[in-house]
């Protein structure tokens, strides 16, 4: 199954198209050119992670980020999409609520193959790039959420139809 997997922000996201193990494509872009491409993006489903209320006050961006939330989605019905919140992200790859950004790209390094060159062969350098070369900023979350909801998707989505 192709996954479309979306790291909402309030003007720019991240997105990977990813199958069991194979980053097909990836990007941090803008919203607007992510809405034009889920019209050509060939995948079967969107896990989009979902903002989830803490109890702590938030600001302007995050209602942004909700909004946008609900333009991909409905950009890409009426074909399946799922919610994934962050915690299952962090239980899923780390087994701990304590998991930090650095500690969820180390679990996704710990993934790959080191075929690469260069201090993080994982991710490789250009004359001899890795499995995960080019990945960077938030794509890493985005790759977090299309893992989490290939490997585990029944247990921990909400499923949307």
């Amino acid at each position: 199954m192709k996954i479309l997997a979306i790291d909402p922000g309030n003007e720019r996201s991240a997105y990977v198209v990813y199958e069991t193990g194979k980053i097909l494509q990836f990007a941090s872009t803008s919203n607007k050119v992510i809405l034009e491409l889920m019209k050509i993006i060939e995948a079967d489903e969107l896990a989009i992670e979902m903002i989830a209320s803490y109890g702590m006050s938030v600001g302007k961006s995050i209602f942004d980020t909700c909004v946008w939330v609900g333009r991909f989605v409905q950009q890409w019905e009426p074909k399946p999409w799922s919610r994934v919140y962050r915690h299952n992200v962090k239980m899923h790859l780390c087994h701990s609520m304590k998991a930090k950004d650095g500690n969820i790209r180390q679990a996704l390094l710990d993934m790959y193959p080191a075929t690469g060159g260069g201090k993080c062969p994982q991710i490789g350098i250009q004359k001899k790039p890795g499995p995960l070369f080019g990945i960077s900023g938030d794509v890493w979350s985005a790759l977090a959420v299309a893992v989490t909801f290939d490997q585990r998707y029944s247990e921990i989505v909400e499923k949307q139809t």
